[in-house]
């Protein structure tokens, strides 16, 4: 099953991780994907590992920087004319206890999280013209108040209020919008932050289902919502967190 087949799916973060894993499986169902990111070395590696042909558009990008991310749309529009999917997935993390949160530090995950996530869907649409699906990524960390997370969590909750109101916003355009909430993914991000077998798994324990999450357990809950089999679906929150936020472990 092609799903995808002659689609075009932008991707913000796409040059590892969650997106990476989502552009691979994207890919599978026939789709074109744009991935956008900030280190063009880190796309450049992607794009190799991909190894789709044309089929994959990479182009560096800051979506912390409106005039980028407008930059990055028109490449979209010259090299695949439309877009019928996005997945809103670049973010920063920043954690330290609130009173040693400088304004710099506040400013760049705000800007990356919320901001970035705001103009890479207002730019986004106007190529989405047939309808589509967007798609963000949020955080389980705007279920649960966890110390040193307070600037991360707070820019996770406004774009999962985002997703509510652009849901109404879009919805006249034939266009959904819907937000992942993953849980403990292993990804560079997650081990560059529990970064010792003792700090995995602690967070491991905490999990229902007993294992950390995978980025291909992402994908394939961002395919779903891009996806024409989530068609009545739009302004809500998938948790993509093995019951983390839900239920205690035995």
């Amino acid at each position: 099953m092609n799903e995808f087949s002659d689609k075009a799916v932008l991707i913000t973060g796409g040059g590892s991780g969650m997106g990476l894993a989502t552009a691979q499986r994207l890919l599978s169902e026939g789709a074109r994907v744009v991935l956008a990111g900030r280190s063009p070395e880190r796309l450049d590696k992607a794009v190799r590992e991909l190894d789709a042909g044309d089929r994959v558009l990479a182009v560096p990008t800051d979506v912390s920087r409106p005039a980028e991310v407008g930059a990055l749309v028109s490449r979209v529009e010259e090299g695949f004319g439309r877009l019928d999917g996005v997945f809103a997935n670049a973010g920063v993390a920043g954690f330290s206890r609130s009173g040693d949160v400088t304004e710099e530090a506040f400013d760049d995950i705000v800007a990356t999280n919320l901001k970035g996530v705001y103009f890479t869907i207002q730019q986004a649409v106007r190529l989405m013209t047939g309808g589509g699906s967007v798609v963000v990524n949020g955080s389980w960390l705007t279920h649960r108040g966890l110390a040193f997370t307070s600037v991360y969590a707070a820019s996770k909750a406004g774009v999962i209020n985002l997703v509510r109101t652009l849901a109404a916003d879009l919805a006249p355009s034939g266009i959904r919008i819907n937000a992942i909430s993953p849980g403990y993914i292993v990804t560079e991000m997650f081990e560059g932050i529990a970064n010792t077998p003792d700090a995995q798994e602690a967070c491991r324990a905490q999990v229902a289902l007993g294992r950390l999450g995978t980025a291909e357990d992402v994908a394939d809950a961002a395919a779903f919502l891009l996806s024409p089999r989530s068609s009545y679906i739009t302004g809500q929150e998938l948790r993509v967190d093995g019951g983390l936020t839900t239920s205690v472990p035995l």
